[in-house]
């Protein structure tokens, strides 16, 4: 027990007082004459004997109706620590992420747990609060309260190493004050718990869904293409089996498509195809009706008019296998021949190949850097016979290093950079055992550009620097046979492929996506990304030929967006929602060290409650005091 105000306590000495008065009565006796007082000898002893035990017993009520009194001023109470420390600082961590809904006993997990913060008591201390996408310092239980209710869902996931990095930056430097994180999440993560500082109180809320199942539409991509048809394939996924027939649809904008149905009672992971016609534009949608986890439910994903890649090849060299590469449907491929160059033709381009040319003139070296400068794409194959000096100072303006001397050696093209954007997808696995491709003299390159195919002892055979592509050897049939090897394929086609990125069928939000649009604006004219709710202004630089687009965490919602310039639509773009939400593995949190765990969040805020309570007793002293001089006066009157 403690005490306000603990000073007062040195009034108990008071008591002494009619203690004093008791022992020592200072009133004096008076003689009262009797003639027989022998008749009175027993009423004498008993009458004595009475007045001393009320005497005692008024003492005692009186000491006890003044201890309590005394007591009552100095104000007694118990209460915790954390209850008596006034400086509290408290974060409070919302996870809004996709999986959080899933259903709880009283219904979505995020939304019950958001009525449950609407219902917490009132309190003058300040919070700070945030979610996975959204940050709130200092605002009164009130303000927070107001704010809650609006807080929705998105695909953003924060680690737990993120959460308390966050946390430690809403928390002051005062050392001395109580600082308390309040995590409230299903915990949908798998990683490591991390330590946690022994200034800081972790209390979590573990939400757990009813039922741990979801189905989900993973990916869909193009399994085949034909001149007039094309098969889409949507692959779909299940957690815990269920043999009910789960119906799946496929929407061309507001219009049903197809629809058909899945069971999942054999495998947990099926495919569907679609069959689309291949010369229209399709604004897709494949959703399916699953319960539990709302955001994976759809897929959308479109298809525009092809619109063709301009190639042109400058040639001292046959080209054959260039006019075999580059087909008619998907690009506008053109010869040229080093003595019959029309420079106005360069700058329409999207990729220049230079096809071994004997010499490079500072006319076409200029053009050439400022096609670059512009966004094109060059890819350079030299020539055993051509000008170093003049190959050395147009590598030197496209800063790709420069070539030193022609070394007549054979070597094997072994290595291959399968994580480059240029051979991503290629290889279902890393390739250590086919037939390598060598070549018969090359050329010694310094560069800093990064290797996509090397020479078996390390060299580089093939490197890129930013959108400049170089050989380090001729790849005519006399001196390699690269042209008849399966990576030239890969190679040339992708090369052209990114030098004018078109939109893909689908980009995942939040991730860096890049894709070029083919259209050229004028000074201070903008693209936009629309759809019926949203119009987002994305990261833009304007080419010659194209404009390039940058996006990453805008647009976040997931949709079919129309490319927009001046309330013309030039092409669609779809966006959707990672799926690392749809797989529902929790961890126990009981097993984080140091960390206070609880099932509910109103549990939470009891406890919380009970431990900021303080229990004050003077109200009862004062009762206590009342009844005790009740006591004594009854006493006095009634006890003879």
């Amino acid at each position: 027990m403690q005490f306000k105000h603990p000073e007062l306590l040195y009034a108990l000495f008071l008591l002494l007082i009619p203690i004093f008065i008791h022992l020592f009565q200072l009133r004096k006796f008076q003689k009262v004459d009797f003639t027989n007082v022998a008749f009175l000898k027993k009423v004498t002893i008993q009458t004595r004997k009475s007045s001393q035990l009320k005497k005692w017993l008024t003492l005692f009520l009186r000491l006890v109706a003044l201890a309590c009194i005394i007591l009552a001023f100095v104000q007694p109470f118990t209460a915790s620590k954390t209850a008596l420390n006034t400086e509290k600082e408290t974060v409070i961590y919302i996870d809004n992420s996709f999986s959080m809904q899933a259903k709880g006993e009283e219904g979505p997990l995020l939304k019950r747990a958001l009525q449950q913060l609407y219902e917490i008591p009132k309190s003058s201390q300040k919070i700070n609060w945030f979610t996975n996408n959204e940050v709130k310092k200092s605002v009164s239980i009130d303000e927070f309260k107001k704010e809650v209710l609006s807080i929705d869902y998105t695909q953003k996931q924060l680690p737990l190493r993120a959460i308390l990095l966050k946390a430690n930056q809403l928390f002051s430097k005062d050392i001395n004050a109580e600082k308390k994180l309040i995590m409230i999440s299903d915990f949908q993560q798998n990683e490591a718990f991390p330590e946690i500082s022994n200034s800081l109180n972790i209390e979590a809320v573990q939400l757990e869904p009813k039922v741990i199942s979801n189905i989900s539409i993973d990916t869909a991509y193009i399994s085949n293409k034909k001149i007039d048809q094309m098969i889409l394939t949507v692959q779909l996924s299940a957690q815990n089996s269920t043999t009910e027939e789960i119906p799946i649809s496929l929407h061309n904008g507001a219009q049903l498509i197809a629809k058909t149905s899945l069971n999942f009672s054999e495998k947990n992971t099926k495919t569907v195809e679609f069959n689309l016609e291949t010369k229209k534009e399709f604004n897709g949608k494949v959703s399916i009706d699953e319960p539990n986890i709302l955001f994976d439910n759809s897929l959308y994903f479109n298809i525009n008019l092809t619109h063709k890649i301009n190639v042109i090849s400058i040639n001292d060299a046959p080209s054959k296998f260039t006019q075999r590469l580059f087909n008619e449907t998907e690009f506008n491929y053109k010869y040229l021949s080093s003595n019959n160059l029309d420079y106005s033709e360069l700058p329409n381009q999207d990729l220049l190949i230079l096809n071994e040319l004997e010499t490079v003139p500072a006319s076409l070296t200029d053009a050439l850097r400022s096609f670059s400068d512009n966004g094109g794409t060059i890819l350079i194959i030299p020539s055993e016979k051509g000008d170093l000096n003049e190959y050395n100072r147009l590598l030197t303006l496209l800063k790709s290093g420069s070539f030193t001397e022609l070394i007549d050696q054979e070597k094997k093209i072994s290595q291959i950079a399968f994580e480059h954007p240029l051979y991503q997808g290629v290889f279902e696995k890393k390739v250590l055992n086919f037939q390598y491709p060598k070549v018969n003299s090359f050329f010694n390159l310094n560069t800093s550009a990064s290797s996509l195919l090397k020479y078996e002892d390390n060299q580089a055979f093939l490197v890129q620097k930013n959108n400049t592509f170089v050989f380090t050897a001729p790849i005519n049939n006399e001196n390699s046979n690269f042209q008849s090897s399966p990576l030239i394929v890969p190679t040339f086609y992708n090369i052209a492929q990114n030098s004018l990125p078109l939109p893909k069928l689908y980009y995942t939000i939040g991730e860096q996506n890049r894709y070029a649009v083919p259209i050229q604006l004028a000074q201070d004219e903008i693209i936009k990304l629309q759809d019926s709710l949203h119009s987002i202004i994305p990261l833009q630089q304007s080419k010659s030929s194209h404009v390039m687009i940058t996006t990453e965490e805008d647009p976040n919602t997931a949709g079919v967006y129309s490319i927009v310039n001046k309330n013309e639509t030039f092409k669609k773009v779809s966006y959707n929602y990672h799926r690392n939400e749809s797989n529902l593995n929790y961890m126990d949190v009981n097993e984080w060290n140091g960390v206070s765990v609880y099932n509910s969040v109103t549990t939470l805020f009891d406890s919380i409650t009970e431990e900021n309570t303080i229990n004050s007793y003077w109200k009862w002293f004062v009762i206590f005091a009342i009844l005790f001089l009740l006591l004594e006066m009854l006493v006095l009157k009634f006890y003879k």
